[in-house]
């Protein structure tokens, strides 16, 4: 038999715990069996409704009731959803499998998950506000609800002209159907809007990083509407310029010249790396392409005969090093490198670098999307010399950058 809901109880209660220092809240707060009774009500009216003459006429009658706890922002409450013979009764109230009943209580979750929390911590975090714990499933289940904002983030339309993109990918762990940790490939698409923010234009997981996968995310970019990319800046992938080009042919494709040094660097003996570096910045911090090539003709008769694959390395992606030099020292900056990536990519990492094996590409996509939202609300000015890098861009692509 149901307690009987005696209210100078509660009273009492909460004026104890109030003068104790003690929560309301919680499990055993005074206002949980408040908002029990109330929520139990609730369901009685509900039924009653549903068994009108018309219905009892059918034979259907009541057929006892079903206790399940129900998180509230109050705390855990249990709730008696009564049943009829005929199953045809659907609560309103408080539907079926439903065990959120507070939307508050839900974003709470998605919030903490998003900040890179484990199962265990928001769970620790329910108990010491709400006074219960969650399961891993029960999170899981409440986090599956960002998914169709990231179908529909991922499918929505992108303006027809993008200045300058930054295209690179981060690596996971994750756990494939036959149980074993496999990587995973997260290709970002990053570029700058008209107004000089930054956008993140896509994000999609693949089984490994390679330039036909990139071909079929700058493909999807132009089923999304755009038109053109006037500057491309990605590492020094193999092929990746070329699909590049075979969408957007008019892009000017650079490669990142960090990217560059790091490989060359580690195929120069240690006692020399020192002394061969001063000579390389010679190359790429020269006034001028022309500069930039006398300095490579050093470069390759002092160290060419030590370091033959260093420096053909150079020559044989000179073009797509140097693309930069067209610019003035404000566009070179935000192009030389894929750093403007990196550094997203770092931010992503601070959330998700106690993750050490994804259950599934689903889970790593959920996170990954929710620390982006996270982190694009702090894109909210231009980038430095806006107007000035506009401006240099609209001389140097004259129609090109009208359309857009």
């Amino acid at each position: 038999m149901e307690q009987e809901f005696n209210f100078e109880s509660i009273k009492n209660k909460a004026l104890e715990q109030l003068k104790s220092g003690k929560s309301l809240l919680g499990k055993d707060g005074a206002f949980a069996p408040l908002l029990e009774s109330i929520l139990n009500a609730a369901l009685e009216g509900e039924m009653e409704a549903h068994l009108s003459d018309e219905e009892r006429e059918t034979g259907n009658r009541r057929n006892g009731k079903m206790q399940k706890q129900v998180q509230t922002p109050l705390g855990e409450v249990t709730v008696s959803t009564p049943r009829d013979r005929n199953s045809t009764f659907d609560p309103q109230f408080i539907k079926k499998r439903e065990t959120i009943l507070a939307e508050g209580v839900a974003d709470r979750i998605i919030g903490l998950y998003a900040l890179g929390n484990s199962t265990r911590e928001i769970s620790d975090w329910m108990e010491e506000n709400l006074g219960n714990r969650v399961s891993a499933e029960t999170i899981s289940s409440i986090t599956d609800r960002v998914l169709p904002e990231i179908k529909a983030w991922k499918s929505r339309l992108l303006d027809p002209v993008y200045p300058i993109v930054w295209l690179d990918a981060i690596h996971y762990k994750v756990t494939d159907e036959r149980g074993y940790a496999v990587t995973r490939a997260i290709y970002n698409v990053l570029g700058i809007t008209k107004e000089g923010h930054k956008e993140l234009l896509g994000m999609y997981i693949s089984k490994n990083e390679g330039a036909n996968f990139w071909l079929g995310v700058l493909t999807d970019l132009q089923n999304r509407g755009v038109q053109d990319i006037l500057i491309a800046c990605v590492d020094g992938l193999k092929g990746f310029p070329e699909a590049i080009v075979s969408v957007y042919p008019d892009a000017i494709v650079q490669l990142c010249i960090v990217h560059q040094i790091r490989n060359s660097i580690k195929h120069v003996g240690s006692k020399h790396q020192k002394e061969f570096l001063l000579d390389l910045k010679r190359v790429y911090q020269a006034v001028n392409k022309e500069s930039a090539e006398e300095e490579l003709v050093k470069l390759d008769d002092k160290w060419g005969e030590q370091y033959p694959i260093v420096i053909k390395s150079w020559q044989d992606n000179w073009e797509k090093l140097t693309e930069y030099f067209q610019f003035t020292a404000t566009i070179r900056r935000l192009i030389y490198t894929t750093n403007t990536v990196e550094g997203y990519h770092r931010q992503i990492r601070k959330v998700t670098k106690n993750k050490g094996v994804f259950p599934h590409d689903t889970a790593l996509g959920k996170l990954v999307y929710l620390a982006y939202r996270n982190i694009r609300k702090k894109w909210t000015m231009p980038i430095p010399n806006w107007a000035a890098v506009a401006q240099q861009l609209a001389i140097k692509f004259g129609e090109r950058f009208k359309l857009w």
